[in-house]
């Protein structure tokens, strides 16, 4: 059923993001704020026909492949559940008073997330970059912040609609119930965010493929693995388990496997400050490197 549902809500959800934004509800642009140090309230007006352009643009253009951007993680997250199920015996193993394929399920959710925010706005800057037509995003008027959100918001739709797409179809393997659907919300959305930045960043930050590649392979997939997604942390050695803590990851997987199972391995107030304060940190940096044009202006 989920086979024949998600292809027609991507389809509608296309069509929803393809419809332009109606005049009338345009606020009048004046002009972009060039100050690194401005904030959105600084400005004389906000350009919301160019964000919602940048952001459709960045929606649509995940969603013209979404066989590759959307149904391609769940294959994967579901040939990583079908092999840790047989392989390490899912069905009778625990953990602590928790079955284990329930304690797996949420990480394997938040890897996908993890993975696929980052993804979208990496590629799409590197992409705009190496074929010359970043200058075609630069030359309207938009902000630094605005260009910020417009990229950031595209990939957070997808990390959203990766990590929903990927929980529904777990539903339908083991009974996946919600503890706190206000954790799983702020870490699903804040993961999102946080990896969107990251991508962001490191789409500025690299000037080819192979830039972008080392940051996947020997950053995020490390960081991801590393963080709980397929065990608990308590097991660790204590010099691993700090550096487990040291992790913003860890608290976005342990917060959102909170959210599925109500237990969790680190302090959940603390994983909510550092989960806020890392991705405000990687705002302040991804709008100081638009607005200085770092590796962006010749």
């Amino acid at each position: 059923m989920v086979a024949f549902v998600l292809p027609a809500g991507l389809r509608w959800l296309s069509a929803v993001v393809r419809n332009p934004i109606e005049p009338s509800t345009v606020k009048p642009f004046i002009g972009p704020t060039s100050s690194p140090r401005a904030l959105p309230w600084m400005s004389d007006a906000v350009n919301w026909r160019g964000l919602w352009t940048l952001y459709r643009k960045e929606v649509l253009r995940f969603l013209k492949v979404y066989t590759q951007t959307v149904l391609a993680p769940l294959a994967t997250t579901l040939i990583f559940y079908t092999v840790f199920s047989l392989a390490l015996d899912g069905p009778s193993r625990r953990v602590g008073e928790i079955p284990f394929l329930h304690f797996l399920a949420p990480g394997l959710i938040m890897m996908a997330v993890i993975q696929n925010a980052f993804a979208n706005t990496s590629s799409s800057i590197i992409i705009a970059k190496v074929q010359g037509n970043i200058v075609d995003v630069l030359m309207p008027p938009l902000s630094p912040w605005e260009l910020a959100v417009g990229y950031v918001m595209g990939g957070v739709t997808r990390g959203v609609l990766v990590g929903v797409s990927t929980g529904l179809i777990m539903i339908a393997f083991i009974d996946l119930e919600l503890h706190n659907p206000l954790y799983a919300v702020y870490h699903l959305v804040m993961a999102s965010m946080f990896l969107s930045l990251l991508g962001l960043i490191g789409g500025i930050w690299a000037d080819k493929f192979d830039h972008i590649a080392a940051v996947t392979n020997f950053v995020i997939m490390p960081m991801s693995f590393l963080s709980g997604t397929f065990y608990t942390v308590d097991r660790l050695p204590p010099v691993f388990w700090w550096i487990a803590h040291a992790n913003p990851f860890f608290y976005m997987i342990d917060g959102f496997r909170y959210g599925f199972i109500g237990t969790s391995d680190g302090t959940l107030v603390l994983g909510l400050g550092v989960v806020l304060f890392a991705t405000t940190g990687l705002w302040w940096l991804a709008i100081r490197m638009l607005a200085s044009g770092y590796k962006l202006k010749a």
